[in-house]
């Protein structure tokens, strides 16, 4: 652990304030309650923003700025397990494209996903599969990281022209487990690929904290899963100290981006979960 590292970087997700609901919670309003409540920086869920009008990114740019806020990541959707060539081609281009919005939002970095082998449609399904890591019939595991790290490998140099970190995180599919998403960033070994930890993801490891550990050495960005109120698909009782402690062994300095899972409303449960995450960045340094 390093020592002098004392200050914890602490944010929110939008997704904190927006669980996905037909009406979207405005970024504005994200926004506005973090700067009220002492937090460093915003983390923007793509699928949250109401434009990609430059007017808009610009507007909200601006906005964290006068807020004296940090935009530090865009979490975007893609996939890109699939058999078609063309299907992931759209998914390469969906991630270039953010990866320009990113940069003129002044962004460092995005979150990338690598998909998996979907079986049916909803999270529930993906819950009972176990993160739908089961290859499909007539393919196997190394087609799928074949096709993500083909991929990935085809959008990093635009990252990095564009300046824009890609952030893997552990979300299903591929990722489910921490050896499989390390082997997909050792494979592809570029600095302009690192990862997110979801704390809250390694559901199905027989031991989450020793996975945690595996990919402590790649993360840049940290995401605090907190469930006030009970959380919307499961609740996990986690030691926040001791994951804080992982990352600081392993050298984490970045962001620690709350995302709010519970069904109790953002405008306690955000508090409630920003006073439990200092206490245990207390506890753990």
């Amino acid at each position: 652990m390093n020592p002098g590292n004392s200050a914890l970087r602490l944010g929110t997700s939008t997704y904190s304030y927006w669980h996905f609901t037909p009406e979207k919670t405005p970024i504005e309003s994200v926004l506005d309650a973090a700067a009220e409540l002492g937090l460093s920086g915003v983390e923007i869920l793509h699928r949250q923003m109401e434009s990609e009008e430059n007017a808009y990114l610009q507007k909200l740019k601006r906005h964290a700025f006068t807020l004296g806020l940090d935009l530090y990541n865009l979490s975007i959707h893609q996939d890109f397990v699939h058999d078609d060539s063309d299907v992931r081609q759209q998914h390469i281009d969906h991630t270039l494209h953010c990866i320009d919005l990113a940069h003129e939002m002044g962004i460092p970095s995005i979150r990338v996903n690598s998909g998996g082998f979907r079986k049916r449609g909803s999270f529930d399904d993906l819950i009972e599969a176990k993160g739908w890591v089961e290859p499909w019939e007539g393919f196997t595991m190394d087609d799928g990281f074949g096709w993500v790290t083909d991929a990935i490998e085809r959008c990093l140099p635009h990252a990095e022209r564009r300046g824009v970190l890609l952030l893997l995180e552990n979300h299903w599919g591929l990722t489910t487990f921490a050896n499989d998403m390390a082997r997909i960033i050792e494979t592809i070994d570029s600095p302009w690929l690192q990862a997110i930890l979801d704390m809250g993801n390694f559901l199905f490891e027989e031991e989450m904290y020793g996975a945690m550990e595996r990919i402590a050495p790649y993360v840049r960005l940290a995401h605090a899963k907190t469930y006030p109120g009970g959380g919307s698909w499961y609740s996990l009782d986690l030691d926040y100290a001791r994951i804080f402690r992982i990352l600081l062994d392993a050298g984490w300095r970045g962001y620690c981006s709350i995302e709010m899972e519970g069904a109790e409303d953002a405008a306690t449960a955000v508090p409630k979960s920003i006073e439990m995450l200092r206490q245990a960045w207390g506890d753990a340094i």
